[in-house]
């Protein structure tokens, strides 16, 4: 006896082997290609931004966003969090010596740029309604700050906190000044 293919059962091979093929837009990039650029190069106008976008975004946070590059930190800030980070401005970085940024974006100073950007980061959301009077909160880099409200005005190691932007991945305020942790 034989047997016949009928076009119902022809059909469905075609497309079960079209389904299987792995689509073009990807051919250019391999697999590896696609992780090594992480979540950073997602690109989305319409959704909230992720704390690297906010500052990259923000004419205030230049220096920033170049120590983070110079860190090979991007990556780590864009993922989902959540995170706390305490972000100063180009001023608070203009407050530093003389060629203090300079020397720390050098590539043999990476460890001491990164432990300075990780000093700046707590991972878990701290809204401003949670701060409470000398509250400590433990940083990526196992090193602790103080964060205090007095009188509504916030501050973190004495530094003044300007702004809060919510973002996609967690919280960024805003300070006046870069914290360095005690060696």
């Amino acid at each position: 006896m034989k047997t016949y293919l009928t076009f119902p059962s022809l059909l469905v091979m075609i497309l079960f082997a079209f389904s299987c093929a792995k689509p073009s837009h990807d051919i250019d990039k391999t697999e590896e290609e696609s992780q090594a650029e992480g979540q950073s190069s997602v690109q989305d106008d319409e959704s909230q931004k992720n704390i690297v976008q906010a500052a990259i975004g923000s004419p205030d946070h230049k220096t920033l966003v170049a120590a983070l590059k110079a860190a090979d930190y991007v990556n780590a800030l864009s993922n989902a969090g959540p995170f706390t980070v305490f972000a100063p401005t180009d001023e608070a970085f203009a407050k530093l010596p003389e060629g203090t940024v300079e020397n720390l974006t050098k590539p043999e100073n990476k460890l001491k740029l990164q432990n300075i950007l990780e000093y700046h980061v707590y991972v878990g959301v701290i809204r401003e309604s949670m701060i409470q009077d000398s509250m400590n909160l433990n940083q990526v880099n196992g090193k602790n700050v103080s964060v205090t409200k007095k009188g509504g005005k916030l501050q973190v190691n004495g530094a003044d906190i300007l702004a809060t932007v919510q973002t996609s991945n967690g919280i960024i305020y805003v300070i006046d000044t870069v914290l360095l942790p005690a060696e």
